[in-house]
């Protein structure tokens, strides 16, 4: 919880540095960030505070809530002839494919606990197919690439820890691959995203200069940090409004030119902190269900940390996935952190 907690803090601090030129208010992301920090950390005590039996008996009502939600937003989007990601409420944009995260998540663990073997039937891995497709299926067609593929990964983990043969994940990966390829025959991926994807692998194509402008310049602030960084809000390319959406976009790329090789690698360490601590904590679950649920969350921050630094870096495309804990944005952080709260809940009522 001390990790988790620390890249909090480090996130509002990283989010102000990235954010206080591109508005009047220098703190008005910043003060945004703070309140999402510390709704979530109730959220935390809230879930942590719970037996995490509670959510297994009501992953049901919880599936089927976040899939109508994500219906919802979907018609309400083809009626406004826009795409839409989000339900935008005042001044608060809530995203239900964040929030698919844990539900989905919930939902999966759950139904694969109730076959008690070392593993997966066939009728069983079909059924798990279902719910994942389903909610990453709904998610990709917004369009949201990046949040479909943490729900892919997600499903990959649980299905592993579940004990899945090989052939199974083999049947997987092509189905996942082949809706992504759908998803791209079908155009239900916008242009400015198959740009990003093309960028990769043809950088130096001048119908691509746009698309590759961002993520040039956030690997130019990255590499030009050196080993200890140019101190906070002192870096030239993160702290003077030269790369858009850079606080939830690319905040890796903040870290990187104020701070450094070694402040990167501290924010790496207090990643991997997290992850041994929910690898160990599934070890220690009581029943399958949390094992699985810790499965889950390991693998989901995994891709997401991998995602967003390899975007960063040009090894991987752009997806727009935010790094979580650091990223602006309060339905991805509170979202987290009720993650970790069910983790922590597993935890508490481990085997004795």
């Amino acid at each position: 919880m001390l990790a988790q907690g620390a890249l909090a803090v480090i996130g509002c601090f990283i989010v102000y540095s990235a954010s206080r030129t591109r508005r009047d208010d220098a703190f008005f992301y910043t003060t945004r960030q703070v309140v999402f920090a510390i709704v979530a950390a109730v959220v935390l005590v809230v879930v942590m505070s719970v037996d995490y039996d509670w959510f297994r008996h009501r992953a049901g009502q919880m599936y089927f809530a976040t899939m109508g939600l994500l219906v919802l937003l979907l018609a309400f989007g083809r009626v406004s002839g826009s795409d839409k990601i989000s339900f935008d409420i005042g001044p608060i944009k809530m995203q239900p494919a964040e929030l698919a995260k844990l539900t989905v998540l919930v939902a999966l663990a759950a139904y694969l606990a109730e076959e008690r073997s070392s593993e997966i039937s066939y009728p069983r891995f079909l059924g798990g197919l279902i719910i994942v497709g389903t909610g990453a299926g709904l998610i990709i067609i917004q369009p949201d690439l990046g949040s479909g593929s943490v729900i892919a990964a997600m499903a990959m983990g649980v299905l592993l820890v579940a004990g899945a043969k090989a052939r199974y994940i083999a049947a997987f990966t092509f189905l996942a691959l082949a809706t992504l390829a759908a998803a791209l025959v079908g155009k239900f991926v916008n242009a400015y995203q198959l740009e990003r994807f093309q960028v990769l692998f043809d950088e130096n194509n001048p119908d691509l200069e746009q698309a590759a402008y961002q993520v040039d310049l956030a690997m130019q602030a990255l590499g030009t940090g050196g080993l200890f960084g140019k101190g906070w809000l002192d870096g030239p390319l993160t702290n003077n409004a030269d790369i858009p959406v850079l606080w939830a976009d690319f905040p890796f790329a903040a870290v990187g030119e104020q701070f450094g090789l070694v402040g990167c690698a501290v924010l790496l360490g207090l990643f991997g902190i997290v992850l041994l601590r929910i690898w160990r904590i599934a070890h220690l679950s009581r029943d399958m269900f949390g094992t699985y649920v810790c499965g889950g969350v390991f693998t989901m921050l995994v891709w997401q940390v991998v995602q967003n630094v390899g975007m960063t870096m040009k090894l991987l495309p752009v997806t727009g996935l935010p790094l979580p804990f650091i990223s602006y944005g309060g339905s991805g952080l509170i979202v987290w952190f009720a993650l970790l709260g069910l983790v922590q809940s597993v935890h508490m009522r481990r085997m004795r």
